[in-house]
């Protein structure tokens, strides 16, 4: 994977990470976004605009000058769709990382644009942007990312303590009942199993109200029956909280609790599928050169 540019590594280290299939759910291909972007717009909860999500127009990436230029991603448009569960697939090197940290703003795009909801990533000065990932993004990542020596409740409250904020009692409560944590809430890491640790991250990158959840490989230290039960978390998550996901997996499994799924293939969007299932997501990855 390419490395992060140098100002967007330093802004990442310095911002703590807040990071029942869905095949049956009624969805359509969305085109509302400038320049055409692609992307799942109805399902579960009713129509879905591009705006109150993430979206990008003509995103292309690259890392590098002259012959050693890779180029990452190429005229992306696509859209995030607001209240809805997204995947990202593609073969190792498709760009599917990149265009996640790019739409987080953790990575400058080389041209075009990057919105979340309907604010311009790149209009933003570096303190604005550390603040809109702050309070508008979370993050989940595959390693957890929970400070030892803090408990469960500390570590999902990590970020508003960090921001000088207080929670919404209401909406914390509501997050600690759907995501199941009422009776660990006291417990460290090193007291919890792997699915709890990655409940409490997940209710780390909820609690702020984010715009969005960028979830990263949220399955890949689990076990498939803890797997299991993360990804109907973060189905939850869309169904019973409102929120909207975006997700990279590999798994089709995974991909299969999502509303769509974007397929990438050396750095641009080669498909979009609504009412995705294991069995279709399997085929298409096939399709694109990828068996795992």
């Amino acid at each position: 994977m390419p490395l992060l540019t140098r100002r967007r590594a330093a802004d990442r280290d310095a911002t703590i990470p807040c990071m029942g299939n869905a095949a049956e759910a009624r969805r359509s291909i969305n085109d509302e976004a400038g320049g055409g972007a692609t992307g799942a717009a109805a399902g579960r909860g009713g129509a879905a605009t591009g705006e109150g999500g993430a979206r990008t127009v003509h995103l292309t990436k690259v890392y590098g000058t002259g012959d050693m230029a890779v180029r990452a991603l190429d005229d992306v448009s696509v859209v995030l769709p607001e209240r809805r569960f997204t995947a990202i697939m593609g073969p190792s090197g498709a760009g599917k990382s990149t265009l996640m940290h790019c739409v987080a703003g953790l990575e400058d795009a080389t041209s075009g644009k990057v919105y979340v909801g309907d604010q311009e990533l790149g209009a933003l000065s570096d303190r604005r942007l550390t603040r809109l990932r702050r309070e508008r993004i979370g993050f989940v990542f595959q390693a957890f990312n929970l400070l030892p020596t803090l408990t469960a409740r500390d570590n999902i409250l990590l970020p508003m303590t960090l921001a000088g904020t207080s929670p919404d009692r209401e909406w914390l409560d509501t997050v600690v009942r759907v995501l199941k944590l009422g009776d660990r809430l006291s417990h460290r890491p090193s007291e919890m199993s792997g699915g709890q640790q990655q409940r409490v991250a997940l209710a780390r990158a909820l609690v702020t109200r984010p715009q969005i959840v960028f979830a990263d490989e949220p399955t890949g230290n689990l076990d498939s029956r803890t797997g299991a039960e993360v990804l109907t978390l973060l189905r939850n998550a869309v169904d019973d909280l409102g929120q909207t996901v975006a997700m990279v997996t590999h798994d089709p499994v995974a991909a299969g609790h999502a509303d769509s799924v974007v397929f990438l293939a050396d750095g641009r969007i080669v498909d979009v599928m609504d009412a995705p299932t294991p069995d279709r997501v399997l085929d298409r990855m096939r399709g694109l050169g990828d068996l795992r």
